[in-house]
C-alpha cells in the first residue's frame, strides 16, 4: 500500500509500506493492504511503519489525523 506522512512543514515518509500502526484516540491500531476504509484522530504516540524490505520506521506525533482506502494511507500530523 502507497504511505504518506505529512507535517505543516515537511513530508516524512512517502513510499509503499507493508503496515502502518497509528495511535488513534481509541487505542492504537495497525492498517494492512487491502484494509477498510478509514478516518480517525491520532494522538501523542509514535506512528510504527514497515516498509516492504520489512525494515521499521517511527515517527514521534503529537497529533493529527489519518485516512485509508484504496490502498492509500494518508497521514496528516504535528510533530
Amino acid at each position: 500500500m502507497n504511505v504518506e506522512i505529512i507535517t505543516p512543514d515537511r513530508c516524512l515518509y512517502k513510499g509503499e509500506a507493508s503496515s502502518v500502526t497509528v495511535p488513534s484516540l481509541q487505542g492504537p491500531f495497525t492498517m494492512l493492504e487491502h484494509h477498510a476504509a478509514i478516518v480517525a484522530i491520532l494522538e501523542k504516540g509514535k506512528v510504527m511503519l514497515t516498509d516492504l524490505h520489512n525494515e521499521q520506521h517511527e515517527f514521534p506525533i503529537s497529533g493529527g489525523f489519518c485516512e485509508q482506502h484504496d490502498n492509500l494511507v494518508i497521514i496528516c500530523a504535528e510533530n
